[in-house]
């Protein structure tokens, strides 16, 4: 897996050991990436599992946009509180917090609606928001915190998860240790992290590595292990350069490419999906696996609203069960060091 960071030519120096190419007493590449010496747990998921290199965020945009796409397959915002014929698309500056706090009080369905037959999870890692509320390039943290609508943490402001009762599905990380190890995991879970381990810029990598590391580690060595699918992506990235221009499914997207991991007992060993991918085919996974094929559709699930598409219907878009062999014996978990020492060079 290789994530691409564009650099000022004229910087002289290494800031920071995570930066690629970073040679104590040299000058960086103007373009460099994260390789096994910076990302080695990374590096051994891709090798050992599935690696989607065709990953697209769901809108060129920034972070909230893309949480709420995670969770509902739209991002808008709604000048009428539970009037879902009031919404718009927000992709941009409409959809700061400040808005959001304000106007999407959403009564519009959200995969808590759609799965209320399930048990579902979205777990947060209590701490500081990763990102700027108005997507300002610097900002002073604000807090994060589970019972509190923030940027990465949209599903206390939907109407639908207050009707249903389920701002309790809401919870610390904390909660979602302790059911890997009990082997109570929800059938679908989101995990968020906060800034410390969040992986946006200007945190750590290593730490963030290590973070998603023991989160893994705690399902692998769980009872849940065998019946278990883990996808990993990041919302966004803040490379400036790609040469794989993102499709055109719709006027929200996609947005710029993204790295994506599938691990799984049952995923493919060393296997590259070079499928077109969004954030809605996880949203597309869950609805097939566990729904019989039920969409996110305000045609048909009695929520109406106007979204331009139902994302998950997009003829582009990919299947994730491609990414699995269920006919093979469930492969043993891969237990990594949280902080393992560096690995090879991509390139010798």
């Amino acid at each position: 897996m290789a994530s691409c960071v564009l650099f000022r030519a004229a910087q002289k120096g290494c800031t920071s050991p995570d930066a690629p190419g970073c040679v104590a007493g040299a000058t960086p590449d103007v373009m460099g990436w994260h390789d096994a010496r910076q990302i080695p747990n990374y590096w051994s998921y891709a090798q050992n599992f599935v690696l989607q290199d065709m990953l697209f965020e769901p809108n060129s945009s920034w972070s909230l946009p893309s949480h709420l796409f995670m969770v509902s397959a739209w991002s808008a915002k709604c000048s009428i509180p539970a009037d879902p014929m009031s919404c718009v698309n927000a992709l941009n500056g409409a959809s700061g917090l400040n808005v959001f706090e304000k106007r999407l009080r959403l009564d519009r369905p959200d995969l808590f609606i759609v799965q209320s037959q399930r048990i579902v999870g979205y777990y947060l890692s209590n701490g500081s928001e990763p990102d700027c509320e108005d997507d300002a390039m610097l900002c002073n943290s604000k807090p994060q915190n589970a019972n509190v609508p923030g940027i990465w943490n949209p599903l206390p402001a939907f109407d639908t998860v207050k009707q249903d009762k389920q701002l309790g599905n809401i919870q610390e990380v904390d909660q979602f240790l302790a059911a890997a190890k009990a082997g109570t995991l929800p059938d679908v879970s989101w995990i968020v992290p906060d800034n410390t381990v969040s992986e946006h810029p200007p945190a750590s990598i290593k730490a963030g590595q290590a973070y998603v590391t023991g989160l893994i580690n705690a399902i692998m060595q769980g009872p849940d292990w065998n019946s278990t699918a883990i996808f990993l992506a990041w919302d966004d990235w803040g490379g400036f350069y790609d040469q794989v221009v993102p499709p055109h499914v719709d006027i929200n997207g996609y947005g710029l490419r993204v790295p994506g991991l599938v691990i799984s007992p049952y995923a493919k060993k060393g296997f590259i999906d070079n499928q077109t991918l969004s954030f809605d085919a996880y949203l597309k996974f869950i609805e097939d696996v566990f729904l019989g094929g039920q969409r996110l559709n305000p045609a048909t699930d009695g929520r109406p609203d106007p979204r331009p598409t139902v994302r998950e219907n997009v003829p582009q878009l990919g299947d994730l069960l491609s990414d699995f062999n269920f006919s093979q014996a469930p492969r043993a978990p891969l237990v990594l060091p949280t902080n393992p020492p560096p690995g090879p060079a991509s390139i010798p």
